[in-house]
């Protein structure tokens, strides 16, 4: 061979290339998404402080609607029909409603650790309903990560008390939040049995229409009473943050990771949450957590280590 000769790399290479820092990005796409999601538990916590949950909620998915009918119907060019069997729609509405009621009714009784580690049980008990919903197996390895991340959640939950544990000692707010997670576990493999063919960002543009009504009857006349002028200017950005922060970007991050990364190992990052919102509580100056409930955050986190360890 010449010594002038140049190697070039083969089209194959160039695709195993593109495909290697396209998952790359997917995977810096949800460790943004973890810690927006982390944002979502501290700003909320702020907002609880100054406003009831049932107005709050309903602000957030009034605004919630318009941001995602310009996503769906503005940005995707989804054709805009009224959906066929609306019954699904209410179902789901009514199970993100009660999670979304009962995450901002916690927030006045608990830490947004605590509720930031509740929400890391999702995926175990989202399983379990994908079992017996959809006939869906759960593979071992992918059981095993999220066992892990369980057992860190639930050290967490316990303040890493082993006398309250013990003694299930578990804080209102907990409980409270917990009821919504269960709601919230029983919507994520209904949306793959509700599922007719939609554009899946109009989809997500009717579950949040048809979420406003179960919220009107707690927040409807609460939000008119409301002098908005009083407001501090936290629930502003608390509502604002809700609405697209957490509603459009993180739709574009999990877009993106869904169509390059497994689901298992999208649903993994979740497991970041609790240790986001202890390092988000430290930055925004609301106080570290104790070394011990840290320590629990890090074995939810080791969770995704396990399911990161899987092959795709």
């Amino acid at each position: 061979m010449s010594e002038n000769t140049v190697e070039t790399a083969s089209p194959n290479e160039h695709s195993i290339h593109a495909k290697g820092r396209e998952k790359l990005l997917a995977h810096a796409g949800m460790m943004l998404f973890a810690a927006l999601i982390a944002g979502s538990f501290s700003f909320g916590g702020i907002a609880a402080q100054s406003m009831d949950a049932g107005p709050l909620t309903l602000w957030r998915y009034l605004l919630t609607v318009v941001v995602m009918g310009i996503m769906a119907f503005g940005i995707f060019k989804a054709p805009f029909q009224f959906p066929k069997e609306p019954w699904r729609f209410v179902i789901l509405g009514g199970l993100i409603a009660v999670y979304m009621l009962t995450m901002f009714t916690a927030l006045e009784f608990t830490s947004p650790v605590q509720t930031g580690a509740v929400f890391t049980l999702m995926p175990l008990i989202s399983a379990g309903f994908a079992f017996f919903l959809l006939r869906q197996p759960t593979r071992p390895g992918v059981l095993a990560a999220l066992i892990i991340a369980a057992l860190g959640a639930i050290w967490v939950i316990f303040r890493a008390d082993v006398s309250a544990m013990l003694a299930f000692d578990v804080g209102g707010g907990e409980l409270i939040y917990f009821v919504g997670v269960i709601g919230h576990a029983a919507y994520v493999p209904l949306i793959r049995k509700f599922g007719r063919g939609e554009h899946p960002v109009a989809f997500g543009f009717w579950v949040t229409v048809f979420t406003v009504p179960w919220l009107l009857p707690t927040g409807a006349l609460p939000l008119i009473e409301t002098d908005f002028s009083t407001l501090p200017l936290s629930v502003w950005a608390t509502v604002a943050y809700l609405s697209v922060v957490t509603t459009a970007i993180t739709f574009m991050l999990l877009q993106y990771a869904s169509t390059r990364l497994p689901a298992a190992k999208v649903l993994g990052y979740g497991y970041l949450t609790p240790t986001s919102v202890i390092i988000l509580e430290g930055l925004i100056g609301h106080g570290w957590a104790s070394p011990a409930v840290f320590a629990g955050a890090l074995v939810t986190a080791g969770g995704l280590l396990v399911m990161g360890l899987l092959k795709d």
